[in-house]
């Protein structure tokens, strides 16, 4: 594990066994909200770094403050908001957020009860915070997507351009999967009309529905399990197909297939680039082993390489005198080298 994952499995076993103590605000900023920015990189001992009851004359409300500030680079560039983690966050408790964002450099705004974390910025209009969350993150439901987002955060490696390029479909994506549980766990009754009425000819009464209400929940769990082991079985059989096909390679290789894979994995190269070299310079060209990201469509400007025609995923990177294969698991991970793709970015900048 890295250090930030080691650090944030650290805060999550902390509110997991003393969540009960956590019942002020200064309770959450001391045992999780600091250790986290700290986990993030951030000198949590520099007031000019992270400043604490951070204040701004322009709001128009004298006394009000923003928990903390925090500055990434010159510019402050997150306001953060703490509640007792007994607090259920809702729309209510961004209004300092809001008259902040709008007088501040700041991109990024944090509302946290110490376990839960909602991300905002500014995707419906631009220096006006959005309502809605792009991210929301459990600390104690850590899970590798969730901490490849996170690492964005991260002060070494913190780029506005990197974290928005995703944002927009995170925010939608989480939104769907909050809706999705909630059918899951209490399916509402236009959503069993919708899915029985189609298999449920007679007319639907209460007692129908509460029966179908049942049926519709467990229907929707075997659906996922049915899909996870599937997945599974297609993954196992992915894995004999390679090792079948290197002991009997096929006389005929097959025709080149772009994936979505490798279209999601080059408009991703693209945001990260994007901040060293213009977008416009940058291209993708698949072959029958490897998908080429390259700059000013020329095989000798390699930025990656995308290997996914296995059921192993690796990246290949090009920042040192040869190409450098990397183990990925998901799409997220090529988020982990941002470093090693924009130095690679730049070698060709002034080209």
């Amino acid at each position: 594990m890295g250090a930030l994952e080691d650090s944030l499995r650290s805060i999550s076993e902390r509110v997991k066994s003393h969540s009960s103590s956590m019942i002020t605000e200064e309770a959450v900023k001391t045992a999780v909200v600091l250790p986290f920015f700290h986990a993030l990189g951030y000198d949590i001992f520099d007031p000019f770094e992270v400043i604490p009851e951070f204040t701004a004359d322009a709001v128009g409300k004298k006394g009000e403050k923003v928990d903390y500030a925090i500055k990434t680079g010159e510019e402050i560039g997150i306001l953060v908001e703490c509640k007792p983690v007994t607090t259920e966050l809702d729309r209510k408790h961004l209004s300092q957020l809001f008259r902040y964002f709008t007088v501040t450099k700041a991109k990024f705004a944090i509302l946290t009860n110490g376990r839960t974390f909602n991300f905002y910025t500014d995707l419906e209009e631009p220096n006006k915070l959005d309502a809605r969350p792009f991210l929301i993150f459990d600390v104690t439901d850590l899970n590798p997507s969730t901490i490849a987002e996170l690492r964005k955060f991260e002060k070494a490696g913190f780029n506005v351009d990197t974290i928005l390029a995703t944002a927009e479909r995170l925010k939608y994506t989480s939104g769907v999967k909050r809706v999705i549980s909630g059918l899951m766990d209490n399916p509402s009754d236009d959503f069993i009309r919708l899915v029985a009425g189609s298999v449920y000819e007679g007319r639907i009464t209460a007692q129908v529905k509460d029966m179908l209400s049942g049926v519709v929940k467990t229907a929707f769990r075997e659906v996922i399990m049915e899909n996870v082991k599937n997945r599974l079985t297609n993954a196992l059989a992915d894995t004999e197909s390679v090792n079948q096909e290197i002991e009997n390679p096929a006389e005929d290789e097959p025709e080149i297939v772009t994936t979505d894979d490798e279209r999601e994995g080059y408009m991703i190269a693209k945001a990260i680039a994007r901040g060293a070299i213009p977008s416009n310079r940058i291209f993708m060209r698949d072959a029958k082993s490897y998908c080429a990201i390259l700059i000013d469509n020329n095989n000798r400007k390699p930025l990656l390489r995308l290997h996914f025609n296995r059921a192993t995923k690796y990246i290949g990177l090009f920042d040192g005198e040869n190409e450098e294969r990397v183990l990925i698991e998901s799409l997220d991970q090529i988020y982990d080298h941002s470093d090693r793709i924009l130095a690679t970015a730049r070698k060709y900048a002034g080209d």
